[in-house]
């Protein structure tokens, strides 16, 4: 079976690992130029894993750059996979988003996550609460966002929640998309993660999983879109996962070096190998649902690989 036609494939990075805003802004010209859907980033402060080698860089903040990258793009959607709740308080949070969003001309998504990497909230004083407490303030800042930017021009947004209260506000400014921007949550759709989901969603992404794992989680969120009593089209349903391509054996290989992975565990468990066998990996995934697939995209100077899946993976999906 082929994929469905439509499917958006994007550019999903990690800046946090090291690397500027002129790196990130050659690689997301060429994803637009090469016909990609979008490019998105991670939103960390704080390399993951060895950070030995990490020179002089450092992490970014994911919505200073996507601004510069708001106003230095013309097409392709841009956004977080995803931003921490621990990092930004609700209201903030809207006005940054809903400010990149007139930037872009509406091509802005907000992917926002309860946070995990506890390190990075040690380095830079960032209150790190328990999980549940993290999840709670999460719900309530998905709440927060979807309600201000819906809020009527010349109204007011209340909310009175057990870790925010907003009074009077007037929910401004306005995203430039209408009603809003679109809403990625993601996760193992569980209980409340899958409710909160079905409320406000609009893409339900699902990352680094083997088929049969990401189609359970979608027929969790599935089960309570239906629930929740919306119609199952309006949520759409995604897939993230390591990129790895070349031509030859040797090719692949090399870009698996590059990237720091190994090569063995790239074509065996993520979208590893030649470009046939990536086509069909993503099949797989397309099969269950993903109608837009994000390619985790780790080595920000090889843009031959981005050339490479325009070429021979792109005509195909």
């Amino acid at each position: 079976m082929s994929p469905a036609a439509g499917t958006r494939i994007r550019v999903f990075t990690e800046p946090q690992q090291g690397a500027d805003y002129d790196q990130v802004l050659r690689m997301a010209q060429a994803t637009e130029q090469l016909g990609f859907d979008g490019f998105f980033r991670s939103d960390h402060y704080l390399q993951i894993g060895d950070r030995s080698e990490q020179g002089e860089r450092g992490a970014s903040d994911a919505w200073v750059m996507l601004a510069g990258l708001a106003r230095d793009t013309e097409r392709i959607r841009l956004g977080t996979l995803v931003s921490p709740t621990t990092f930004r308080h609700p209201g903030p949070l809207a006005v940054q988003v809903a400010q990149v969003d007139q930037m872009s001309r509406g091509r802005i998504e907000l992917g926002v996550g309860a946070g995990w990497y506890e390190a990075e909230h040690a380095a830079y004083a960032i209150p790190y609460p328990e999980l549940p407490e993290r999840f709670d303030r999460f719900a309530e800042q998905v709440e927060i966002v979807d309600g201000l930017w819906r809020t009527p021009v010349g109204g007011t947004y209340n909310y009175d929640g057990r870790y925010y209260q907003l009074t009077n506000s007037p929910g401004l400014p306005k995203p430039a998309q209408s009603p809003r921007p679109p809403i990625i949550l993601g996760g193992q759709g569980k209980t409340r993660s899958a409710a909160l989901a079905a409320r406000f969603a609009d893409e339900y992404n699902v990352g680094f999983q083997p088929v049969a794992g990401a189609a359970a989680i979608f027929d969790r969120i599935r089960a309570a879109v239906a629930a929740a009593g919306r119609a199952p089209e309006t949520m759409t349903y995604s897939f993230a996962h390591a990129v790895c391509v070349g031509r030859t054996d040797a090719e692949i290989e090399q870009r698996a070096a590059n990237q720091g992975g190994d090569v063995a565990a790239l074509r065996e468990n993520a979208f590893g190998g030649t470009p046939a066998e990536v086509v069909d990996k993503i099949r797989s995934y397309v099969d269950i649902g993903a109608s837009t697939i994000y390619l985790q995209v780790m080595d920000f100077d090889d843009l031959d690989q981005l050339e490479l899946i325009a070429d021979e993976v792109l005509p195909l999906i």
